[in-house]
């Protein structure tokens, strides 16, 4: 198993992983498709075994107003029979400690048992736009003390 920033060769096996991970909902595929064709700067990993994407992550810039104030990681995807073996938390752990991850906070949205693992915590500052009550909403290394709703990249916008 190899983590590597995925290149032009396997963007297209990044896709089919995400429609695999996330059969109900072609929001994932279509967030990381836009991010590349609209060269979004974002910071991403996929996890290759045996030439084949078995997990990817991804990282773009949060915003309060026009200034960059962080990261969201969205989306984080494993191939469903690679899931529960540990690869999602491998590549979790590989990305957090990138120059480019580790010093800047990670806003999540997701489920807060599998994030705390990694030292997510609920936050109630920054909010949430896509979270009522900031209830899965969770972040690391995150010095806000004012209150303000995060923003996001213009691809997070209704599909």
């Amino acid at each position: 198993m190899k983590i590597r920033k995925p290149d032009l060769e396997i963007r297209p096996k990044v896709l089919a992983l995400l429609v695999s991970a996330f059969p109900k909902s072609r929001y994932e595929a279509g967030l990381v498709e836009q991010f590349h064709v609209n060269e979004t700067p974002i910071h991403e990993w996929a996890c290759i075994h045996i030439n084949r994407v078995i997990a990817y992550i991804a990282f773009s810039n949060a915003y309060n107003g026009s200034k960059i104030c962080g990261l969201h990681l969205a989306p984080l995807a494993v191939a469903p029979q690679f899931q529960r073996q540990g690869v999602g938390s491998e590549l979790m752990k590989f990305a957090l400690r990138q120059e480019s991850i580790k010093n800047s906070p990670v806003f999540v949205l997701g489920d807060p048992k599998f994030y705390r693992r990694f030292g997510f915590e609920s936050c109630t500052i920054p909010i949430c736009p896509f979270d009522k009550n900031n209830k899965h909403f969770l972040a690391i290394g995150n010095p806000p003390t004012s209150r303000f709703i995060v923003g996001y990249e213009p691809e997070f916008g209704p599909r």
